[in-house]
């Protein structure tokens, strides 16, 4: 089961109100418990604000070109999927495509781990004669205290819809801010640097990076490279050495 969204709904993006919840009529009343590992509801409330822990976000898989048919997966953990879709995309990345809707994140501290270490990398898998490298890029993050996050937001959803768009783009994953230390990781994975490197050009992108340069404390930018080789059916990360990657 995949759900369809013309963008990821993150904070302050939805409109959507949540509802107070009910007070306890009695001490032993026990509070209402939420599983951590569930999808969580979307609305601007529930994400920049959760009131129970939340480990399990999905990622965000950009939609498959018009002739391949919808990929069938587990309901136990549904990817969203953008509306735009991508131009084309090539075997091995249609692989990966398929065994990233298993991504996320190992646990609730991810943002403070080193990349490698931050998602469940080890549990993807593709078909073992494949062999490929893609282009990875993540975003570790902290916004200015009180700054306005709404036209960043809506520049981000645009740019994002112009990267699928013109391809490259195989998924978009962001995370919650930390709520003790405001920190927060995202990251994106790219079919080849080339993709990446012409989507910096477009202007949606152009405007959000000059957005997130005023609504950031911090603003750090890492690349790496996930590797698949032959003879093998698992993935490996590391760090970007410089050179082309993918193609």
């Amino acid at each position: 089961m995949t759900v369809a969204f013309t963008f990821p709904p993150h904070p302050s993006s939805s409109t959507t109100q949540t509802k107070a919840p009910a007070p306890v009529a009695s001490s032993e009343q026990p509070p209402s418990t939420r599983d951590p590992h569930d999808l969580p509801s979307f609305n601007s409330k529930s994400l920049s604000d959760p009131a129970h822990p939340v480990l399990y976000l999905p990622p965000l898989l950009s939609s498959l070109p018009e002739q391949f048919p919808s990929i069938p997966v587990s309901d136990e953990h549904p990817a969203l999927v953008t509306e735009t879709r991508l131009p084309d995309i090539d075997p091995a990345s249609l692989s990966l495509h398929k065994a990233l809707h298993h991504f996320r994140p190992l646990n609730e501290g991810y943002a403070n781990l080193p990349y490698a270490e931050a998602f469940t990398w080890s549990q993807l898998s593709l078909p073992e004669d494949e062999e490929r490298e893609w282009y990875c890029v993540a975003f570790r993050s902290k916004r200015k205290a009180g700054s306005d996050g709404e036209p960043l937001y809506e520049a981000d959803a645009k740019a994002h819809a112009e990267a699928v768009r013109n391809g490259g783009l195989i998924m978009y994953w962001y995370g919650i801010p930390n709520q003790q230390t405001g920190m927060n990781l995202a990251t994106c994975i790219w079919q080849s640097r080339k993709h990446a490197i012409a989507a910096n050009s477009r202007p949606h992108h152009i405007r959000a990076m000059r957005l997130a340069a005023e609504a950031y404390e911090v603003y750090n930018l890492e690349r790496h490279v996930l590797r698949k080789a032959a003879g093998e059916t698992g993935v490996t990360i590391e760090p970007f050495q410089g050179g082309e990657v993918g193609w």
